[in-house]
């Protein structure tokens, strides 16, 4: 790959949160089309997204929820209001942190701790334990975290990811910190493509959905056109809308391409009920776990049935 500041054609280029050795940057190695590329760092989720409204960049990888702490908030509500994006991809990155700090130090001599919020609060259960009297300063990003032991002595140690050492001359004092051995992030490559991945058997699809009405049995109305279609949803999590107090929209993962033939008539049915259904994607699953359903939810009962329907209408006779 390719980071520095020399122009770089748009199709050639991927925006990830940096700077070089985040967990997104190790998402973002996943990508076999990004291999050899230019890889731009970025601040935050909007300017990686941006990136791609405005054509600087092809695609953009970014954080959309961890196993702990659930959906990026952040993620979330900018794909509700940005425009013209799709989820191409998504990629798994086990999260796990070390403790760094600057050459010649002991873990004894550790006591003020630089750590970006988040990875502070995975990694609190072990820092209490082996440094009870150390004291934390947050950081912004878990790379900045790390630098900051360079550009200030207020801090003895640093909470990092465990690639660091490949960007920044630190000692290892500790490995494993964080509190649950499974913590995953899963990131999403978010592009313009209008061209859905083909079907795998083991795909994922990603929905926006706002309620038509807030009343009794609205949400459950929505839930059941994934339910009485065998359609499996893996996340769904509310989010303010912003416009009025009690207003939501719902971020919905389902188990299914858009081109199977339940999870696109769930679609019609959301398409006819609610009054905004923004289509993120449908991709591969990181896991490539094959979906399981329900026999009679195969796609040739949808099909038979369209077919009996249009034989009612034509006029053809029964049994034809």
């Amino acid at each position: 790959m390719t980071t520095d500041a020399t122009p770089t054609p748009p199709d050639e280029t991927y925006s990830y949160l940096g700077p070089a050795g985040t967990f997104t940057e190790a998402a973002l190695k996943q990508v076999p089309e990004a291999a050899g590329r230019h890889w731009r760092s970025v601040n935050n989720v909007g300017e990686a997204l941006s990136d791609v409204v405005s054509g600087r960049s092809t695609a953009a990888m970014i954080a959309i929820e961890n196993s702990i702490d659930g959906g990026v908030s952040a993620t979330q509500d900018a794909l509700a209001t940005v425009p013209g994006l799709r989820i191409i991809g998504e990629y798994l990155v086990p999260v796990n942190f070390v403790l760094v700090a600057r050459p010649g130090t002991a873990l004894a001599d550790v006591r003020i701790v630089n750590a970006h919020p988040v990875a502070y609060a995975q990694s609190r259960g072990w820092l209490e334990r082996e440094l009870p009297d150390h004291g934390h300063i947050p950081a912004t990003s878990n790379v900045a975290a790390a630098a900051s032991l360079f550009e200030s002595s207020q801090a003895d140690a640093a909470v990092a990811p465990p690639g660091i050492t490949e960007h920044l001359d630190v000692e290892v004092l500790a490995r494993d910190l964080g509190d649950n051995p499974n913590a995953v992030t899963r990131f999403v490559l978010v592009s313009r493509s209008r061209t859905l991945p083909e079907p795998t058997g083991a795909d994922k699809t990603s929905l926006i959905v706002e309620l038509p009405d807030d009343e009794p049995g609205a949400l459950l109305a929505m839930l059941e056109q994934f339910s009485t279609r065998g359609v499996n949803l893996s996340l769904i999590q509310s989010r303010p809308i912003g416009d009025a107090l009690g207003r939501y929209r719902f971020v919905v993962d389902l188990d299914g391409h858009a081109a199977d033939e339940r999870v696109a008539d769930a679609l019609l049915g959301l398409r006819r009920t609610s009054p905004k259904v923004i289509f993120l994607g449908s991709y591969p699953r990181a896991d490539e776990q094959e979906v399981a359903y329900h026999s009679k939810y195969d796609d040739e009962i949808f099909i038979e049935a369209r077919d009996w329907l249009r034989g009612i209408l034509s006029g053809e006779p029964d049994g034809a």
